[in-house]
């Protein structure tokens, strides 16, 4: 466990990243704290930026957006000029959800969430293969998300939570 939370805060963590539309008061009473130390602790989680952001998770499905790729992109030259430039471009690109750069016979892997292969094709051919940083591109047509989950294992950093 890190030097910045103690097991509470851990537990504080959980509960907000099951559902952050608990209440401080919800909260402070499942962990055991009064509203405000409570509300002051997740102050400064915010603060340090252990927690970024609350957020909505929409479901993608009920919206047609059930189009799911992950694509592999190789930059011509891959230095660091051409890295930034790319990542700027993708920043862009609202299709692109994720992106990682990662090690191997690639440079980065995209996450890419669209209405359907049409849009896709299309977002390929006019966005993403216009930006001439590009020597290949390999993608992954998702058919079924076994797990999709945003919470991070916080169980690996308190011995408080659930395995």
């Amino acid at each position: 466990m890190t030097d910045i939370i103690d097991n509470i805060d851990a537990k504080i963590l959980h509960l907000i990243q099951s559902d952050a539309s608990l209440s401080v008061s919800d909260i402070s009473e499942q962990v055991g704290l009064s509203s405000s130390p409570c509300w002051r602790r997740i102050k400064r989680m915010e603060e340090l930026g252990i927690i970024k952001s609350r957020v909505t998770i929409l479901n993608r499905e009920m919206l047609g957006l059930d189009f799911e790729v992950f694509v592999a992109v190789k930059l011509a030259l891959p230095n660091r000029d051409n890295m930034e430039k790319f990542e700027k471009a993708v920043a862009r690109m609202p299709e692109v959800v994720q992106c990682a750069v990662v090690t191997g016979a690639v440079d980065f892997m995209l996450r890419i969430v669209t209405k359907d292969m049409h849009a896709y094709e299309d977002f390929l051919r006019e966005v993403l293969l216009s930006i001439d940083l590009i020597s290949d591109v390999q993608s992954r047509i998702v058919l079924r998300q076994s797990k999709d989950i945003t919470a991070i294992p916080l169980n690996l950093i308190s011995n408080a939570l659930p395995r």
